[in-house]
């Protein structure tokens, strides 16, 4: 084909074009690179703030209390950008925080604010607390104030020298459990049939959805499991505040009465009880406050610094870098079979962190901080197994348990050199079900059905718009019933017993940490630093050593949004004014039933078109 002079002119300037568009770009996008290396350098030039004498750490904790933050920098840099300041507070940073300013001369009290805390679940408010008490064995005070105080938050202001609230406030603490959503009637009537095959008789995780209400056997481990943690809580607070032994449950109980003497003050009720030590606004708190510490005329407030300021000319203050390492990972929330981001466990990239920790020469020793209800059985053997391996290497591994290390989340821990767990840990939950939902009935009714021809029964063995092939069942069962068999002999061999021991305990049951030592499921109970002290022990590195946190490498945008604080962000996010996400958002609090209903499309979700499930039906209180 032959290609006429004005063809050429026209590719010239089509391929002109290209060049111009692509360069157009480039420099673009260099020029918002300059300007946001810029800005951020304009910030960080700035000279480190120097701290006064007699100043307060104000922890104005917002959010959610967690082990990692889920997602990456890039989203935490949009949620700034949309006004989210903060979507979680990780443990690690306030427990830095607050033992970084027990040995800074500078500071010499903590305001706790804690409107904003949504908690985090019993286990991780208790690794604050005691935080807190080493803070006050110095002798520098710590003062906390509210406009009213949730049961989670009043957890942490119990652990105050003086707590204060509002006079128009109250203190809410109503002690655990709660009513669940039971759909057997409703399922009957859309003329759906959710079949249920597991092993464990209390693994009641399925029950809501065929039945009206929860088992003989259910009710009785959750009275166990509920009045185990209350004791757990409701302990800490009488300890905190010297009150008797009992004296909560039974103010609770007489409350009505008892309001009524405070001339119906919530406020009042409060003082009465020794919950607080008085009511106070939050400018009579300021007054306060300058007597503890000392004024500031040009705020016109108390000496004073926020938390993630003092975080940010504090960060790694107390790291040994000269030292061997103790690398940590982060295995939070439920768990998949293949990679999940940061805040979430995937049974391939939760491996590639152990491995990476394994093939690390200045990584000693390993400690798996866990903090999940389980998930997928395959998953959950892809990370014991690389654990297994770890341990092969020569290098101990110890595993911490937070909130929840129940069921997958028990699975992962079977392979350690020993296994800590906090007294209010919910673990065990040693049981494996599947869920098939078949409509057969639903679509009778609508006048839809369903035919066709394969070569065996196993083309198609399940359809949910056809009954059960019992078949499938048969085979589903006999595979549950195998997983099984592995989950208590693992745990048999990691525990030192027998699988017939392990049953005695395990049949899906869940347990306090207590409990679960008092039954050999767990070593002994203790914090997250009490397991780096132990996997530090065990690789003998002494003293001299760090912990190192192993976490998914970010993109290149990612670690770019990592050189600015969290200070930087907010202020680039508000210079901007950037309108990268949809204004429309999901509601913070989820509809409990879509979320109830979503597991059984969840639990199907498979190439082999169900899953085996080692999952509590548990939530941290």
């Amino acid at each position: 084909m032959r290609i006429t002079p004005l063809q050429w002119i026209g590719k010239g300037f089509r391929m002109l074009w290209t060049v111009l568009d692509y360069g157009r770009r480039a420099i673009l996008n260099l020029l918002l690179l300059i300007i946001l290396i810029g800005i951020a350098a304009s910030f960080s030039s700035e000279k480190p703030r120097k701290l006064e004498d007699k100043t307060a750490l104000i922890l104005d904790l917002k959010g959610n209390l967690v082990e990692q933050h889920a997602g990456t920098a890039r989203d935490a840099f949009l949620a700034e950008a949309q006004g989210d300041t903060r979507r979680s507070i990780q443990l690690r940073d306030i427990l830095e925080a607050i033992d970084t300013a027990k040995d800074d001369s500078k500071i010499t009290s903590i305001v706790l604010l804690l409107d904003e805390l949504n908690g985090g679940g019993l286990v991780l408010e208790r690794e604050v607390a005691a935080a807190l008490d080493k803070f006050r064995a110095t002798g520098k005070k710590v003062i906390a104030w509210g406009s009213s105080y949730s049961q989670k938050q009043y957890l942490l202001a119990a652990h105050a020298d003086q707590i204060y609230m509002h006079p128009m406030g109250m203190v809410s603490v109503t002690g655990f459990g709660g009513y669940r959503n039971y759909y057997r009637d409703a399922l009957d009537k859309l003329g759906v049939t959710v079949n249920v095959l597991k092993v464990g008789t209390y693994k009641s995780f399925a029950e809501p959805y065929i039945s009206n209400g929860p088992s003989q056997a259910a009710a009785e481990a959750d009275a166990y499991l509920y009045n185990g943690l209350w004791k757990i809580y409701t302990d800490d607070i009488e300890k905190a505040r010297k009150l008797p032994a009992g004296s909560v449950t039974e103010s609770i109980n007489k409350l009505p009465e008892l309001l009524k003497a405070a001339g119906d003050s919530s406020g009042q009720l409060a003082v009465n009880l020794k919950w607080v030590d008085g009511l106070k606004t939050r400018d009579e708190l300021r007054e306060l406050m300058y007597t503890i510490g000392a004024p500031d005329s040009k705020n016109k407030s108390f000496r004073q610094i926020g938390f993630d300021e003092y975080l940010a000319l504090n960060k790694g203050h107390n790291m040994n870098l000269g030292g061997d390492q103790v690398g940590v990972i982060i295995a939070e929330g439920e768990i998949s079979e293949g990679k999940a981001p940061a805040g979430s466990i995937g049974g391939l990239s939760t491996s590639s962190l152990i491995r990476k920790a394994r093939e690390d020469d200045k990584v000693k020793a390993v400690v798996l901080r866990v903090n999940s209800p389980g998930g997928s059985a395959f998953g959950s053997e892809l990370i014991r197994r690389e654990l297994e391996l770890t341990r092969k290497a020569g290098k101990p591994v110890v595993i911490s348990m937070g909130n929840v290390a129940a069921s997958g989340g028990y699975w992962v821990s079977m392979s350690s050199d020993e296994v800590i767990a906090d007294e209010a840990t919910i673990t065990g939950s040693i049981g494996v079900f599947a869920i098939l939902p078949t409509a057969d009935k639903a679509v009778e009714k609508l006048g839809i059905h369903t035919a066709g021809t394969t070569t065996t029964w196993l083309a198609e063995p399940y359809n949910p718009l056809r009954p059960l092939n019992p078949k499938f069942a048969d085979m589903v069962q006999s595979s549950i019933n195998h997983i099984y068999a592995e989950f208590t002999t693992k745990a048999a061999a990691a525990r030192k017993t027998t699988p017939e021991k392990i049953n005695e305990v395990a049949q899906g049951r869940v347990w306090t940490g207590v409990q679960a030592k008092e039954r050999g499921l767990v070593d002994r109970l203790g914090s997250f630093e009490d397991a780096l002290n132990s996997a530090a022990k065990l690789a003998k590195l002494g003293n001299n050593y760090h912990a190192s946190y192993i976490e998914p490498e970010g993109s290149k945008l990612d670690k770019l949004l990592e050189m600015f604080n969290a200070q930087i962000s907010a202020t680039l996010a508000k210079h901007f004014q950037l309108a990268l996400v949809p204004t429309g958002m999901t509601p913070a609090m989820v509809n409990q039933v879509q979320e109830d209903i979503r597991w059984i499309n969840d639990l199907n979700n498979n190439p082999k078109g169900y899953a085996e499930v080692t999952h509590c039906f548990c939530k941290a209180p």
